[in-house]
């Protein structure tokens, strides 16, 4: 990855560099064209995987006020940078150019916590600079060779030659050893479908084509099974794998393929816990924070659930018989997990043993029970019968246990302490009550909550408690500790909100789902349609903007899958492939008037979908074979 300010120097200073597996390259990189520093005009980001910079310069004496000479650096993630030289002027220009260069080959984390050590000093070596330390080492690589190299002050020079209305290029090249860097995502095998939208509003084409491109540039390749590939979580901060993060993604992702999902499943498949012991069969992961209220929760134990319930549902999306058979040992380990730590009680504590017993824990363990259930019928597995009774009993007595009630028509708890107090605060976590799954022909899991209490939560997460006009707030605004920008106590997190989103519009809970969704595509296009992972949850007013978040990854890997998610989640797109159906259920409102998606993938083939602005959906390219479901 490549970071920078908008003027489009590299200075060395904080964060700004050219990175590869969480070390930088190169921290600094300024240009000079006949002594002076371009003045930046524009900055903009061209993919997610490239920045473009302008800036213009008076280099002739006669040239009045207006520039003469403009200045193009196109950055590249994968460390190539081309610098430009566009001249307006009316006789040919010998243009001296410098670029200054250097390193401290310090790792992220050192970096973030302002331990990055001084520069490193610079030797020539072949078109350009080389630097080295124990830990690695780096070079840049010029075309044109240049000039003239200095080591002693990292500084590379050309005399170039511009003619009347004509350009010149240098290229530089940053490398850890020399050799080529080939994005993962660039491939002609991308496992993402590139998907397109249209329609009445322009920014659902803006927001599905960007989310795309970042979920393309998140692409990593599984070292121990190189044709595997999953979703690093984020940048800046979060470069490798999270397991939760990926399996949450790739969830959102099914409706650009499959094959995400499988390798996905496939990397995570290698990390599973094996021996005997309590943790046997979970997918490991670290812990993370819940806010003010609960202690930090288990992400392993968050995987470890979303393992069964991706294969269940990439199963019903296409992903071939075979391959989710060679993974179903996989997901029959973690459903034996489940099992053990529930014990004899309905409730799954997390992190386990001893835990707080979590609204959402309990959400994720009965979607994995139920979608897990059905899955191991389809192949004549044994386990579904009582997976689905405990999965039963779990919510005769959730509905019991878990329901606070108040003056407003009651509320979720958040959690349940060890010794049985209810923690009553409404926080977004109480989203995923609505997120059930999807089972066979187009039906969906049941949930945690029945249909009146189903429909209360609808109200609250559509109120302006939660509703903060930008998404949908962690914690509601009227808590005692709730804090915009805090991560779990009041920002919004867009994974959350879509899974909302997603869940309002299937139950049938329009007007709440169309709120956030509108709210979500007016912070998408604040920030340039790459919505980051967080922002404040500060409520939104005439002519404002939501604010970022400063630890936020932007691009994110459950962000750009939550634009996947919410966008689809118009068509409510439910296949079932193994049947050959798939079945259609439109957000029937048609929130943002008539809008179509070409290239989405269904059972293995393009799959293209219209929705009308009376909110009927038709089909418009679909696989051979596969029928329209009632």
């Amino acid at each position: 990855m490549a970071i920078s300010a908008e003027q489009g120097q590299l200075t060395g200073q904080g964060l700004e560099g050219f990175y590869r597996a969480g070390r930088r390259m190169l921290s600094r990189c300024q240009v000079r064209v006949a002594g002076r520093e371009p003045i930046a005009v524009q900055a903009r980001m061209v993919a997610a995987d490239r920045a473009r910079f302008m800036g213009t310069l008076r280099v002739s004496a006669d040239a009045g006020p207006d520039p003469d000479v403009v200045v193009e650096r196109m950055r590249h993630a994968d460390g190539t940078e081309r610098i430009t030289l566009h001249s307006a002027a009316p006789r040919p220009l010998r243009l001296p150019v410098e670029v200054a260069l250097g390193t401290d080959l310090a790792e992220l984390g050192a970096i973030a916590s302002g331990r990055a050590g001084p520069e490193l000093p610079a030797s020539v070596h072949d078109c350009g600079l080389r630097w080295s330390c124990p830990t690695g080492h780096a070079a840049v690589t010029a075309d044109p060779p240049p000039t003239d190299a200095l080591a002693s002050a990292g500084l590379l020079r050309w005399e170039l030659e511009v003619p009347p209305g004509g350009t010149r290029r240098v290229e530089l090249r940053v490398r850890p050893d020399g050799g080529p860097v080939r994005a993962v995502g660039r491939g002609a095998t991308s496992p993402i479908a590139q998907a397109t939208a249209a329609g009445d509003d322009p920014r659902v084409q803006a927001l599905l084509h960007t989310c795309v491109e970042d979920l393309r540039a998140l692409l990593l390749r599984d070292l121990a099974g190189p044709s595997d590939t999953y979703l690093a979580a984020g940048a800046p901060w979060r470069c490798g794998l999270a397991p939760a993060d990926a399996l949450a993604a790739a969830r959102m992702t099914l409706p650009l393929g499959t094959r995400l999902a499988a390798g996905t499943l496939r990397t995570l498949a290698r990390t599973q816990l094996g021996g005997r012991g309590p943790r046997s069969g979970m997918i490991p992961g670290p812990l993370r924070d819940a806010g003010p209220y609960l202690p930090p929760g288990c992400t392993g134990t968050e995987a470890t659930l979303l393992f069964p319930a991706l294969l269940a549902e990439a199963w019903r999306w296409g992903l071939p018989e075979q391959e989710a058979g060679e993974l179903l040992p996989v997901a029959e380990r973690c459903l034996r997990w489940l099992r053990s730590a529930v014990g004899d009680g309905p409730y799954l504590p997390d992190p386990q043993p001893g835990g707080p017993l979590r609204c959402g824990t309990q959400a994720h363990a009965h979607r994995a029970a139920v979608l897990g259930a059905d899955l191991l019928d389809a192949y004549g597995r044994p386990g579904g019968a009582e997976l689905r009774e405990w999965a039963r009993q779990l919510r005769s007595a959730f509905r019991e246990d878990f329901w606070v009630e108040d003056r407003g028509g009651g509320r979720p708890a958040a959690a349940r302490t060890p010794d049985g107090r209810p923690v009553p605060h409404l926080g977004a976590a109480a989203a995923h009550l609505l997120d059930t799954g999807l089972l066979g022909s187009g039906e969906t899991a049941p949930g945690l909550l029945d249909r009146v209490r189903t429909e209360q939560l609808a109200r609250l997460l559509g109120g302006p408690a939660m509703d903060s006009g930008w998404g949908l707030r962690t914690l509601a605004a009227k808590d005692a500790v709730y804090n915009p920008f805090s991560h779990r106590g009041g920002s919004v997190r867009i994974h959350e909100t879509a899974i909302a989103i997603a869940g309002l519009a299937a139950a049938g809970y329009e007007k709440e789902a169309s709120s956030l969704l509108r709210g979500v595509l007016a912070a998408a296009e604040t920030f340039g349609h790459r919505l980051p992972e967080m922002y404040a949850g500060e409520q939104r007013t005439q002519g404002s903007a939501p604010l970022p978040h400063p630890a936020a990854c932007r691009p994110a890997a459950t962000a750009a899958a939550a634009g996947v998610l919410v966008l689809t989640a118009l068509a409510g797109i439910r296949p079932d492939a193994p049947a050959g159906t798939v079945t259609l259920r439109p957000v029937r409102s048609a929130p943002l008037g008539g809008v179509g998606f070409t290239g989405l993938r269904v059972a293995g083939a393009p799959f293209s979908v219209r929705v009308s602005r009376l909110g009927l959906a038709m089909v418009e390219e679909a696989a051979g074979g596969l029928q329209l479901g009632a």
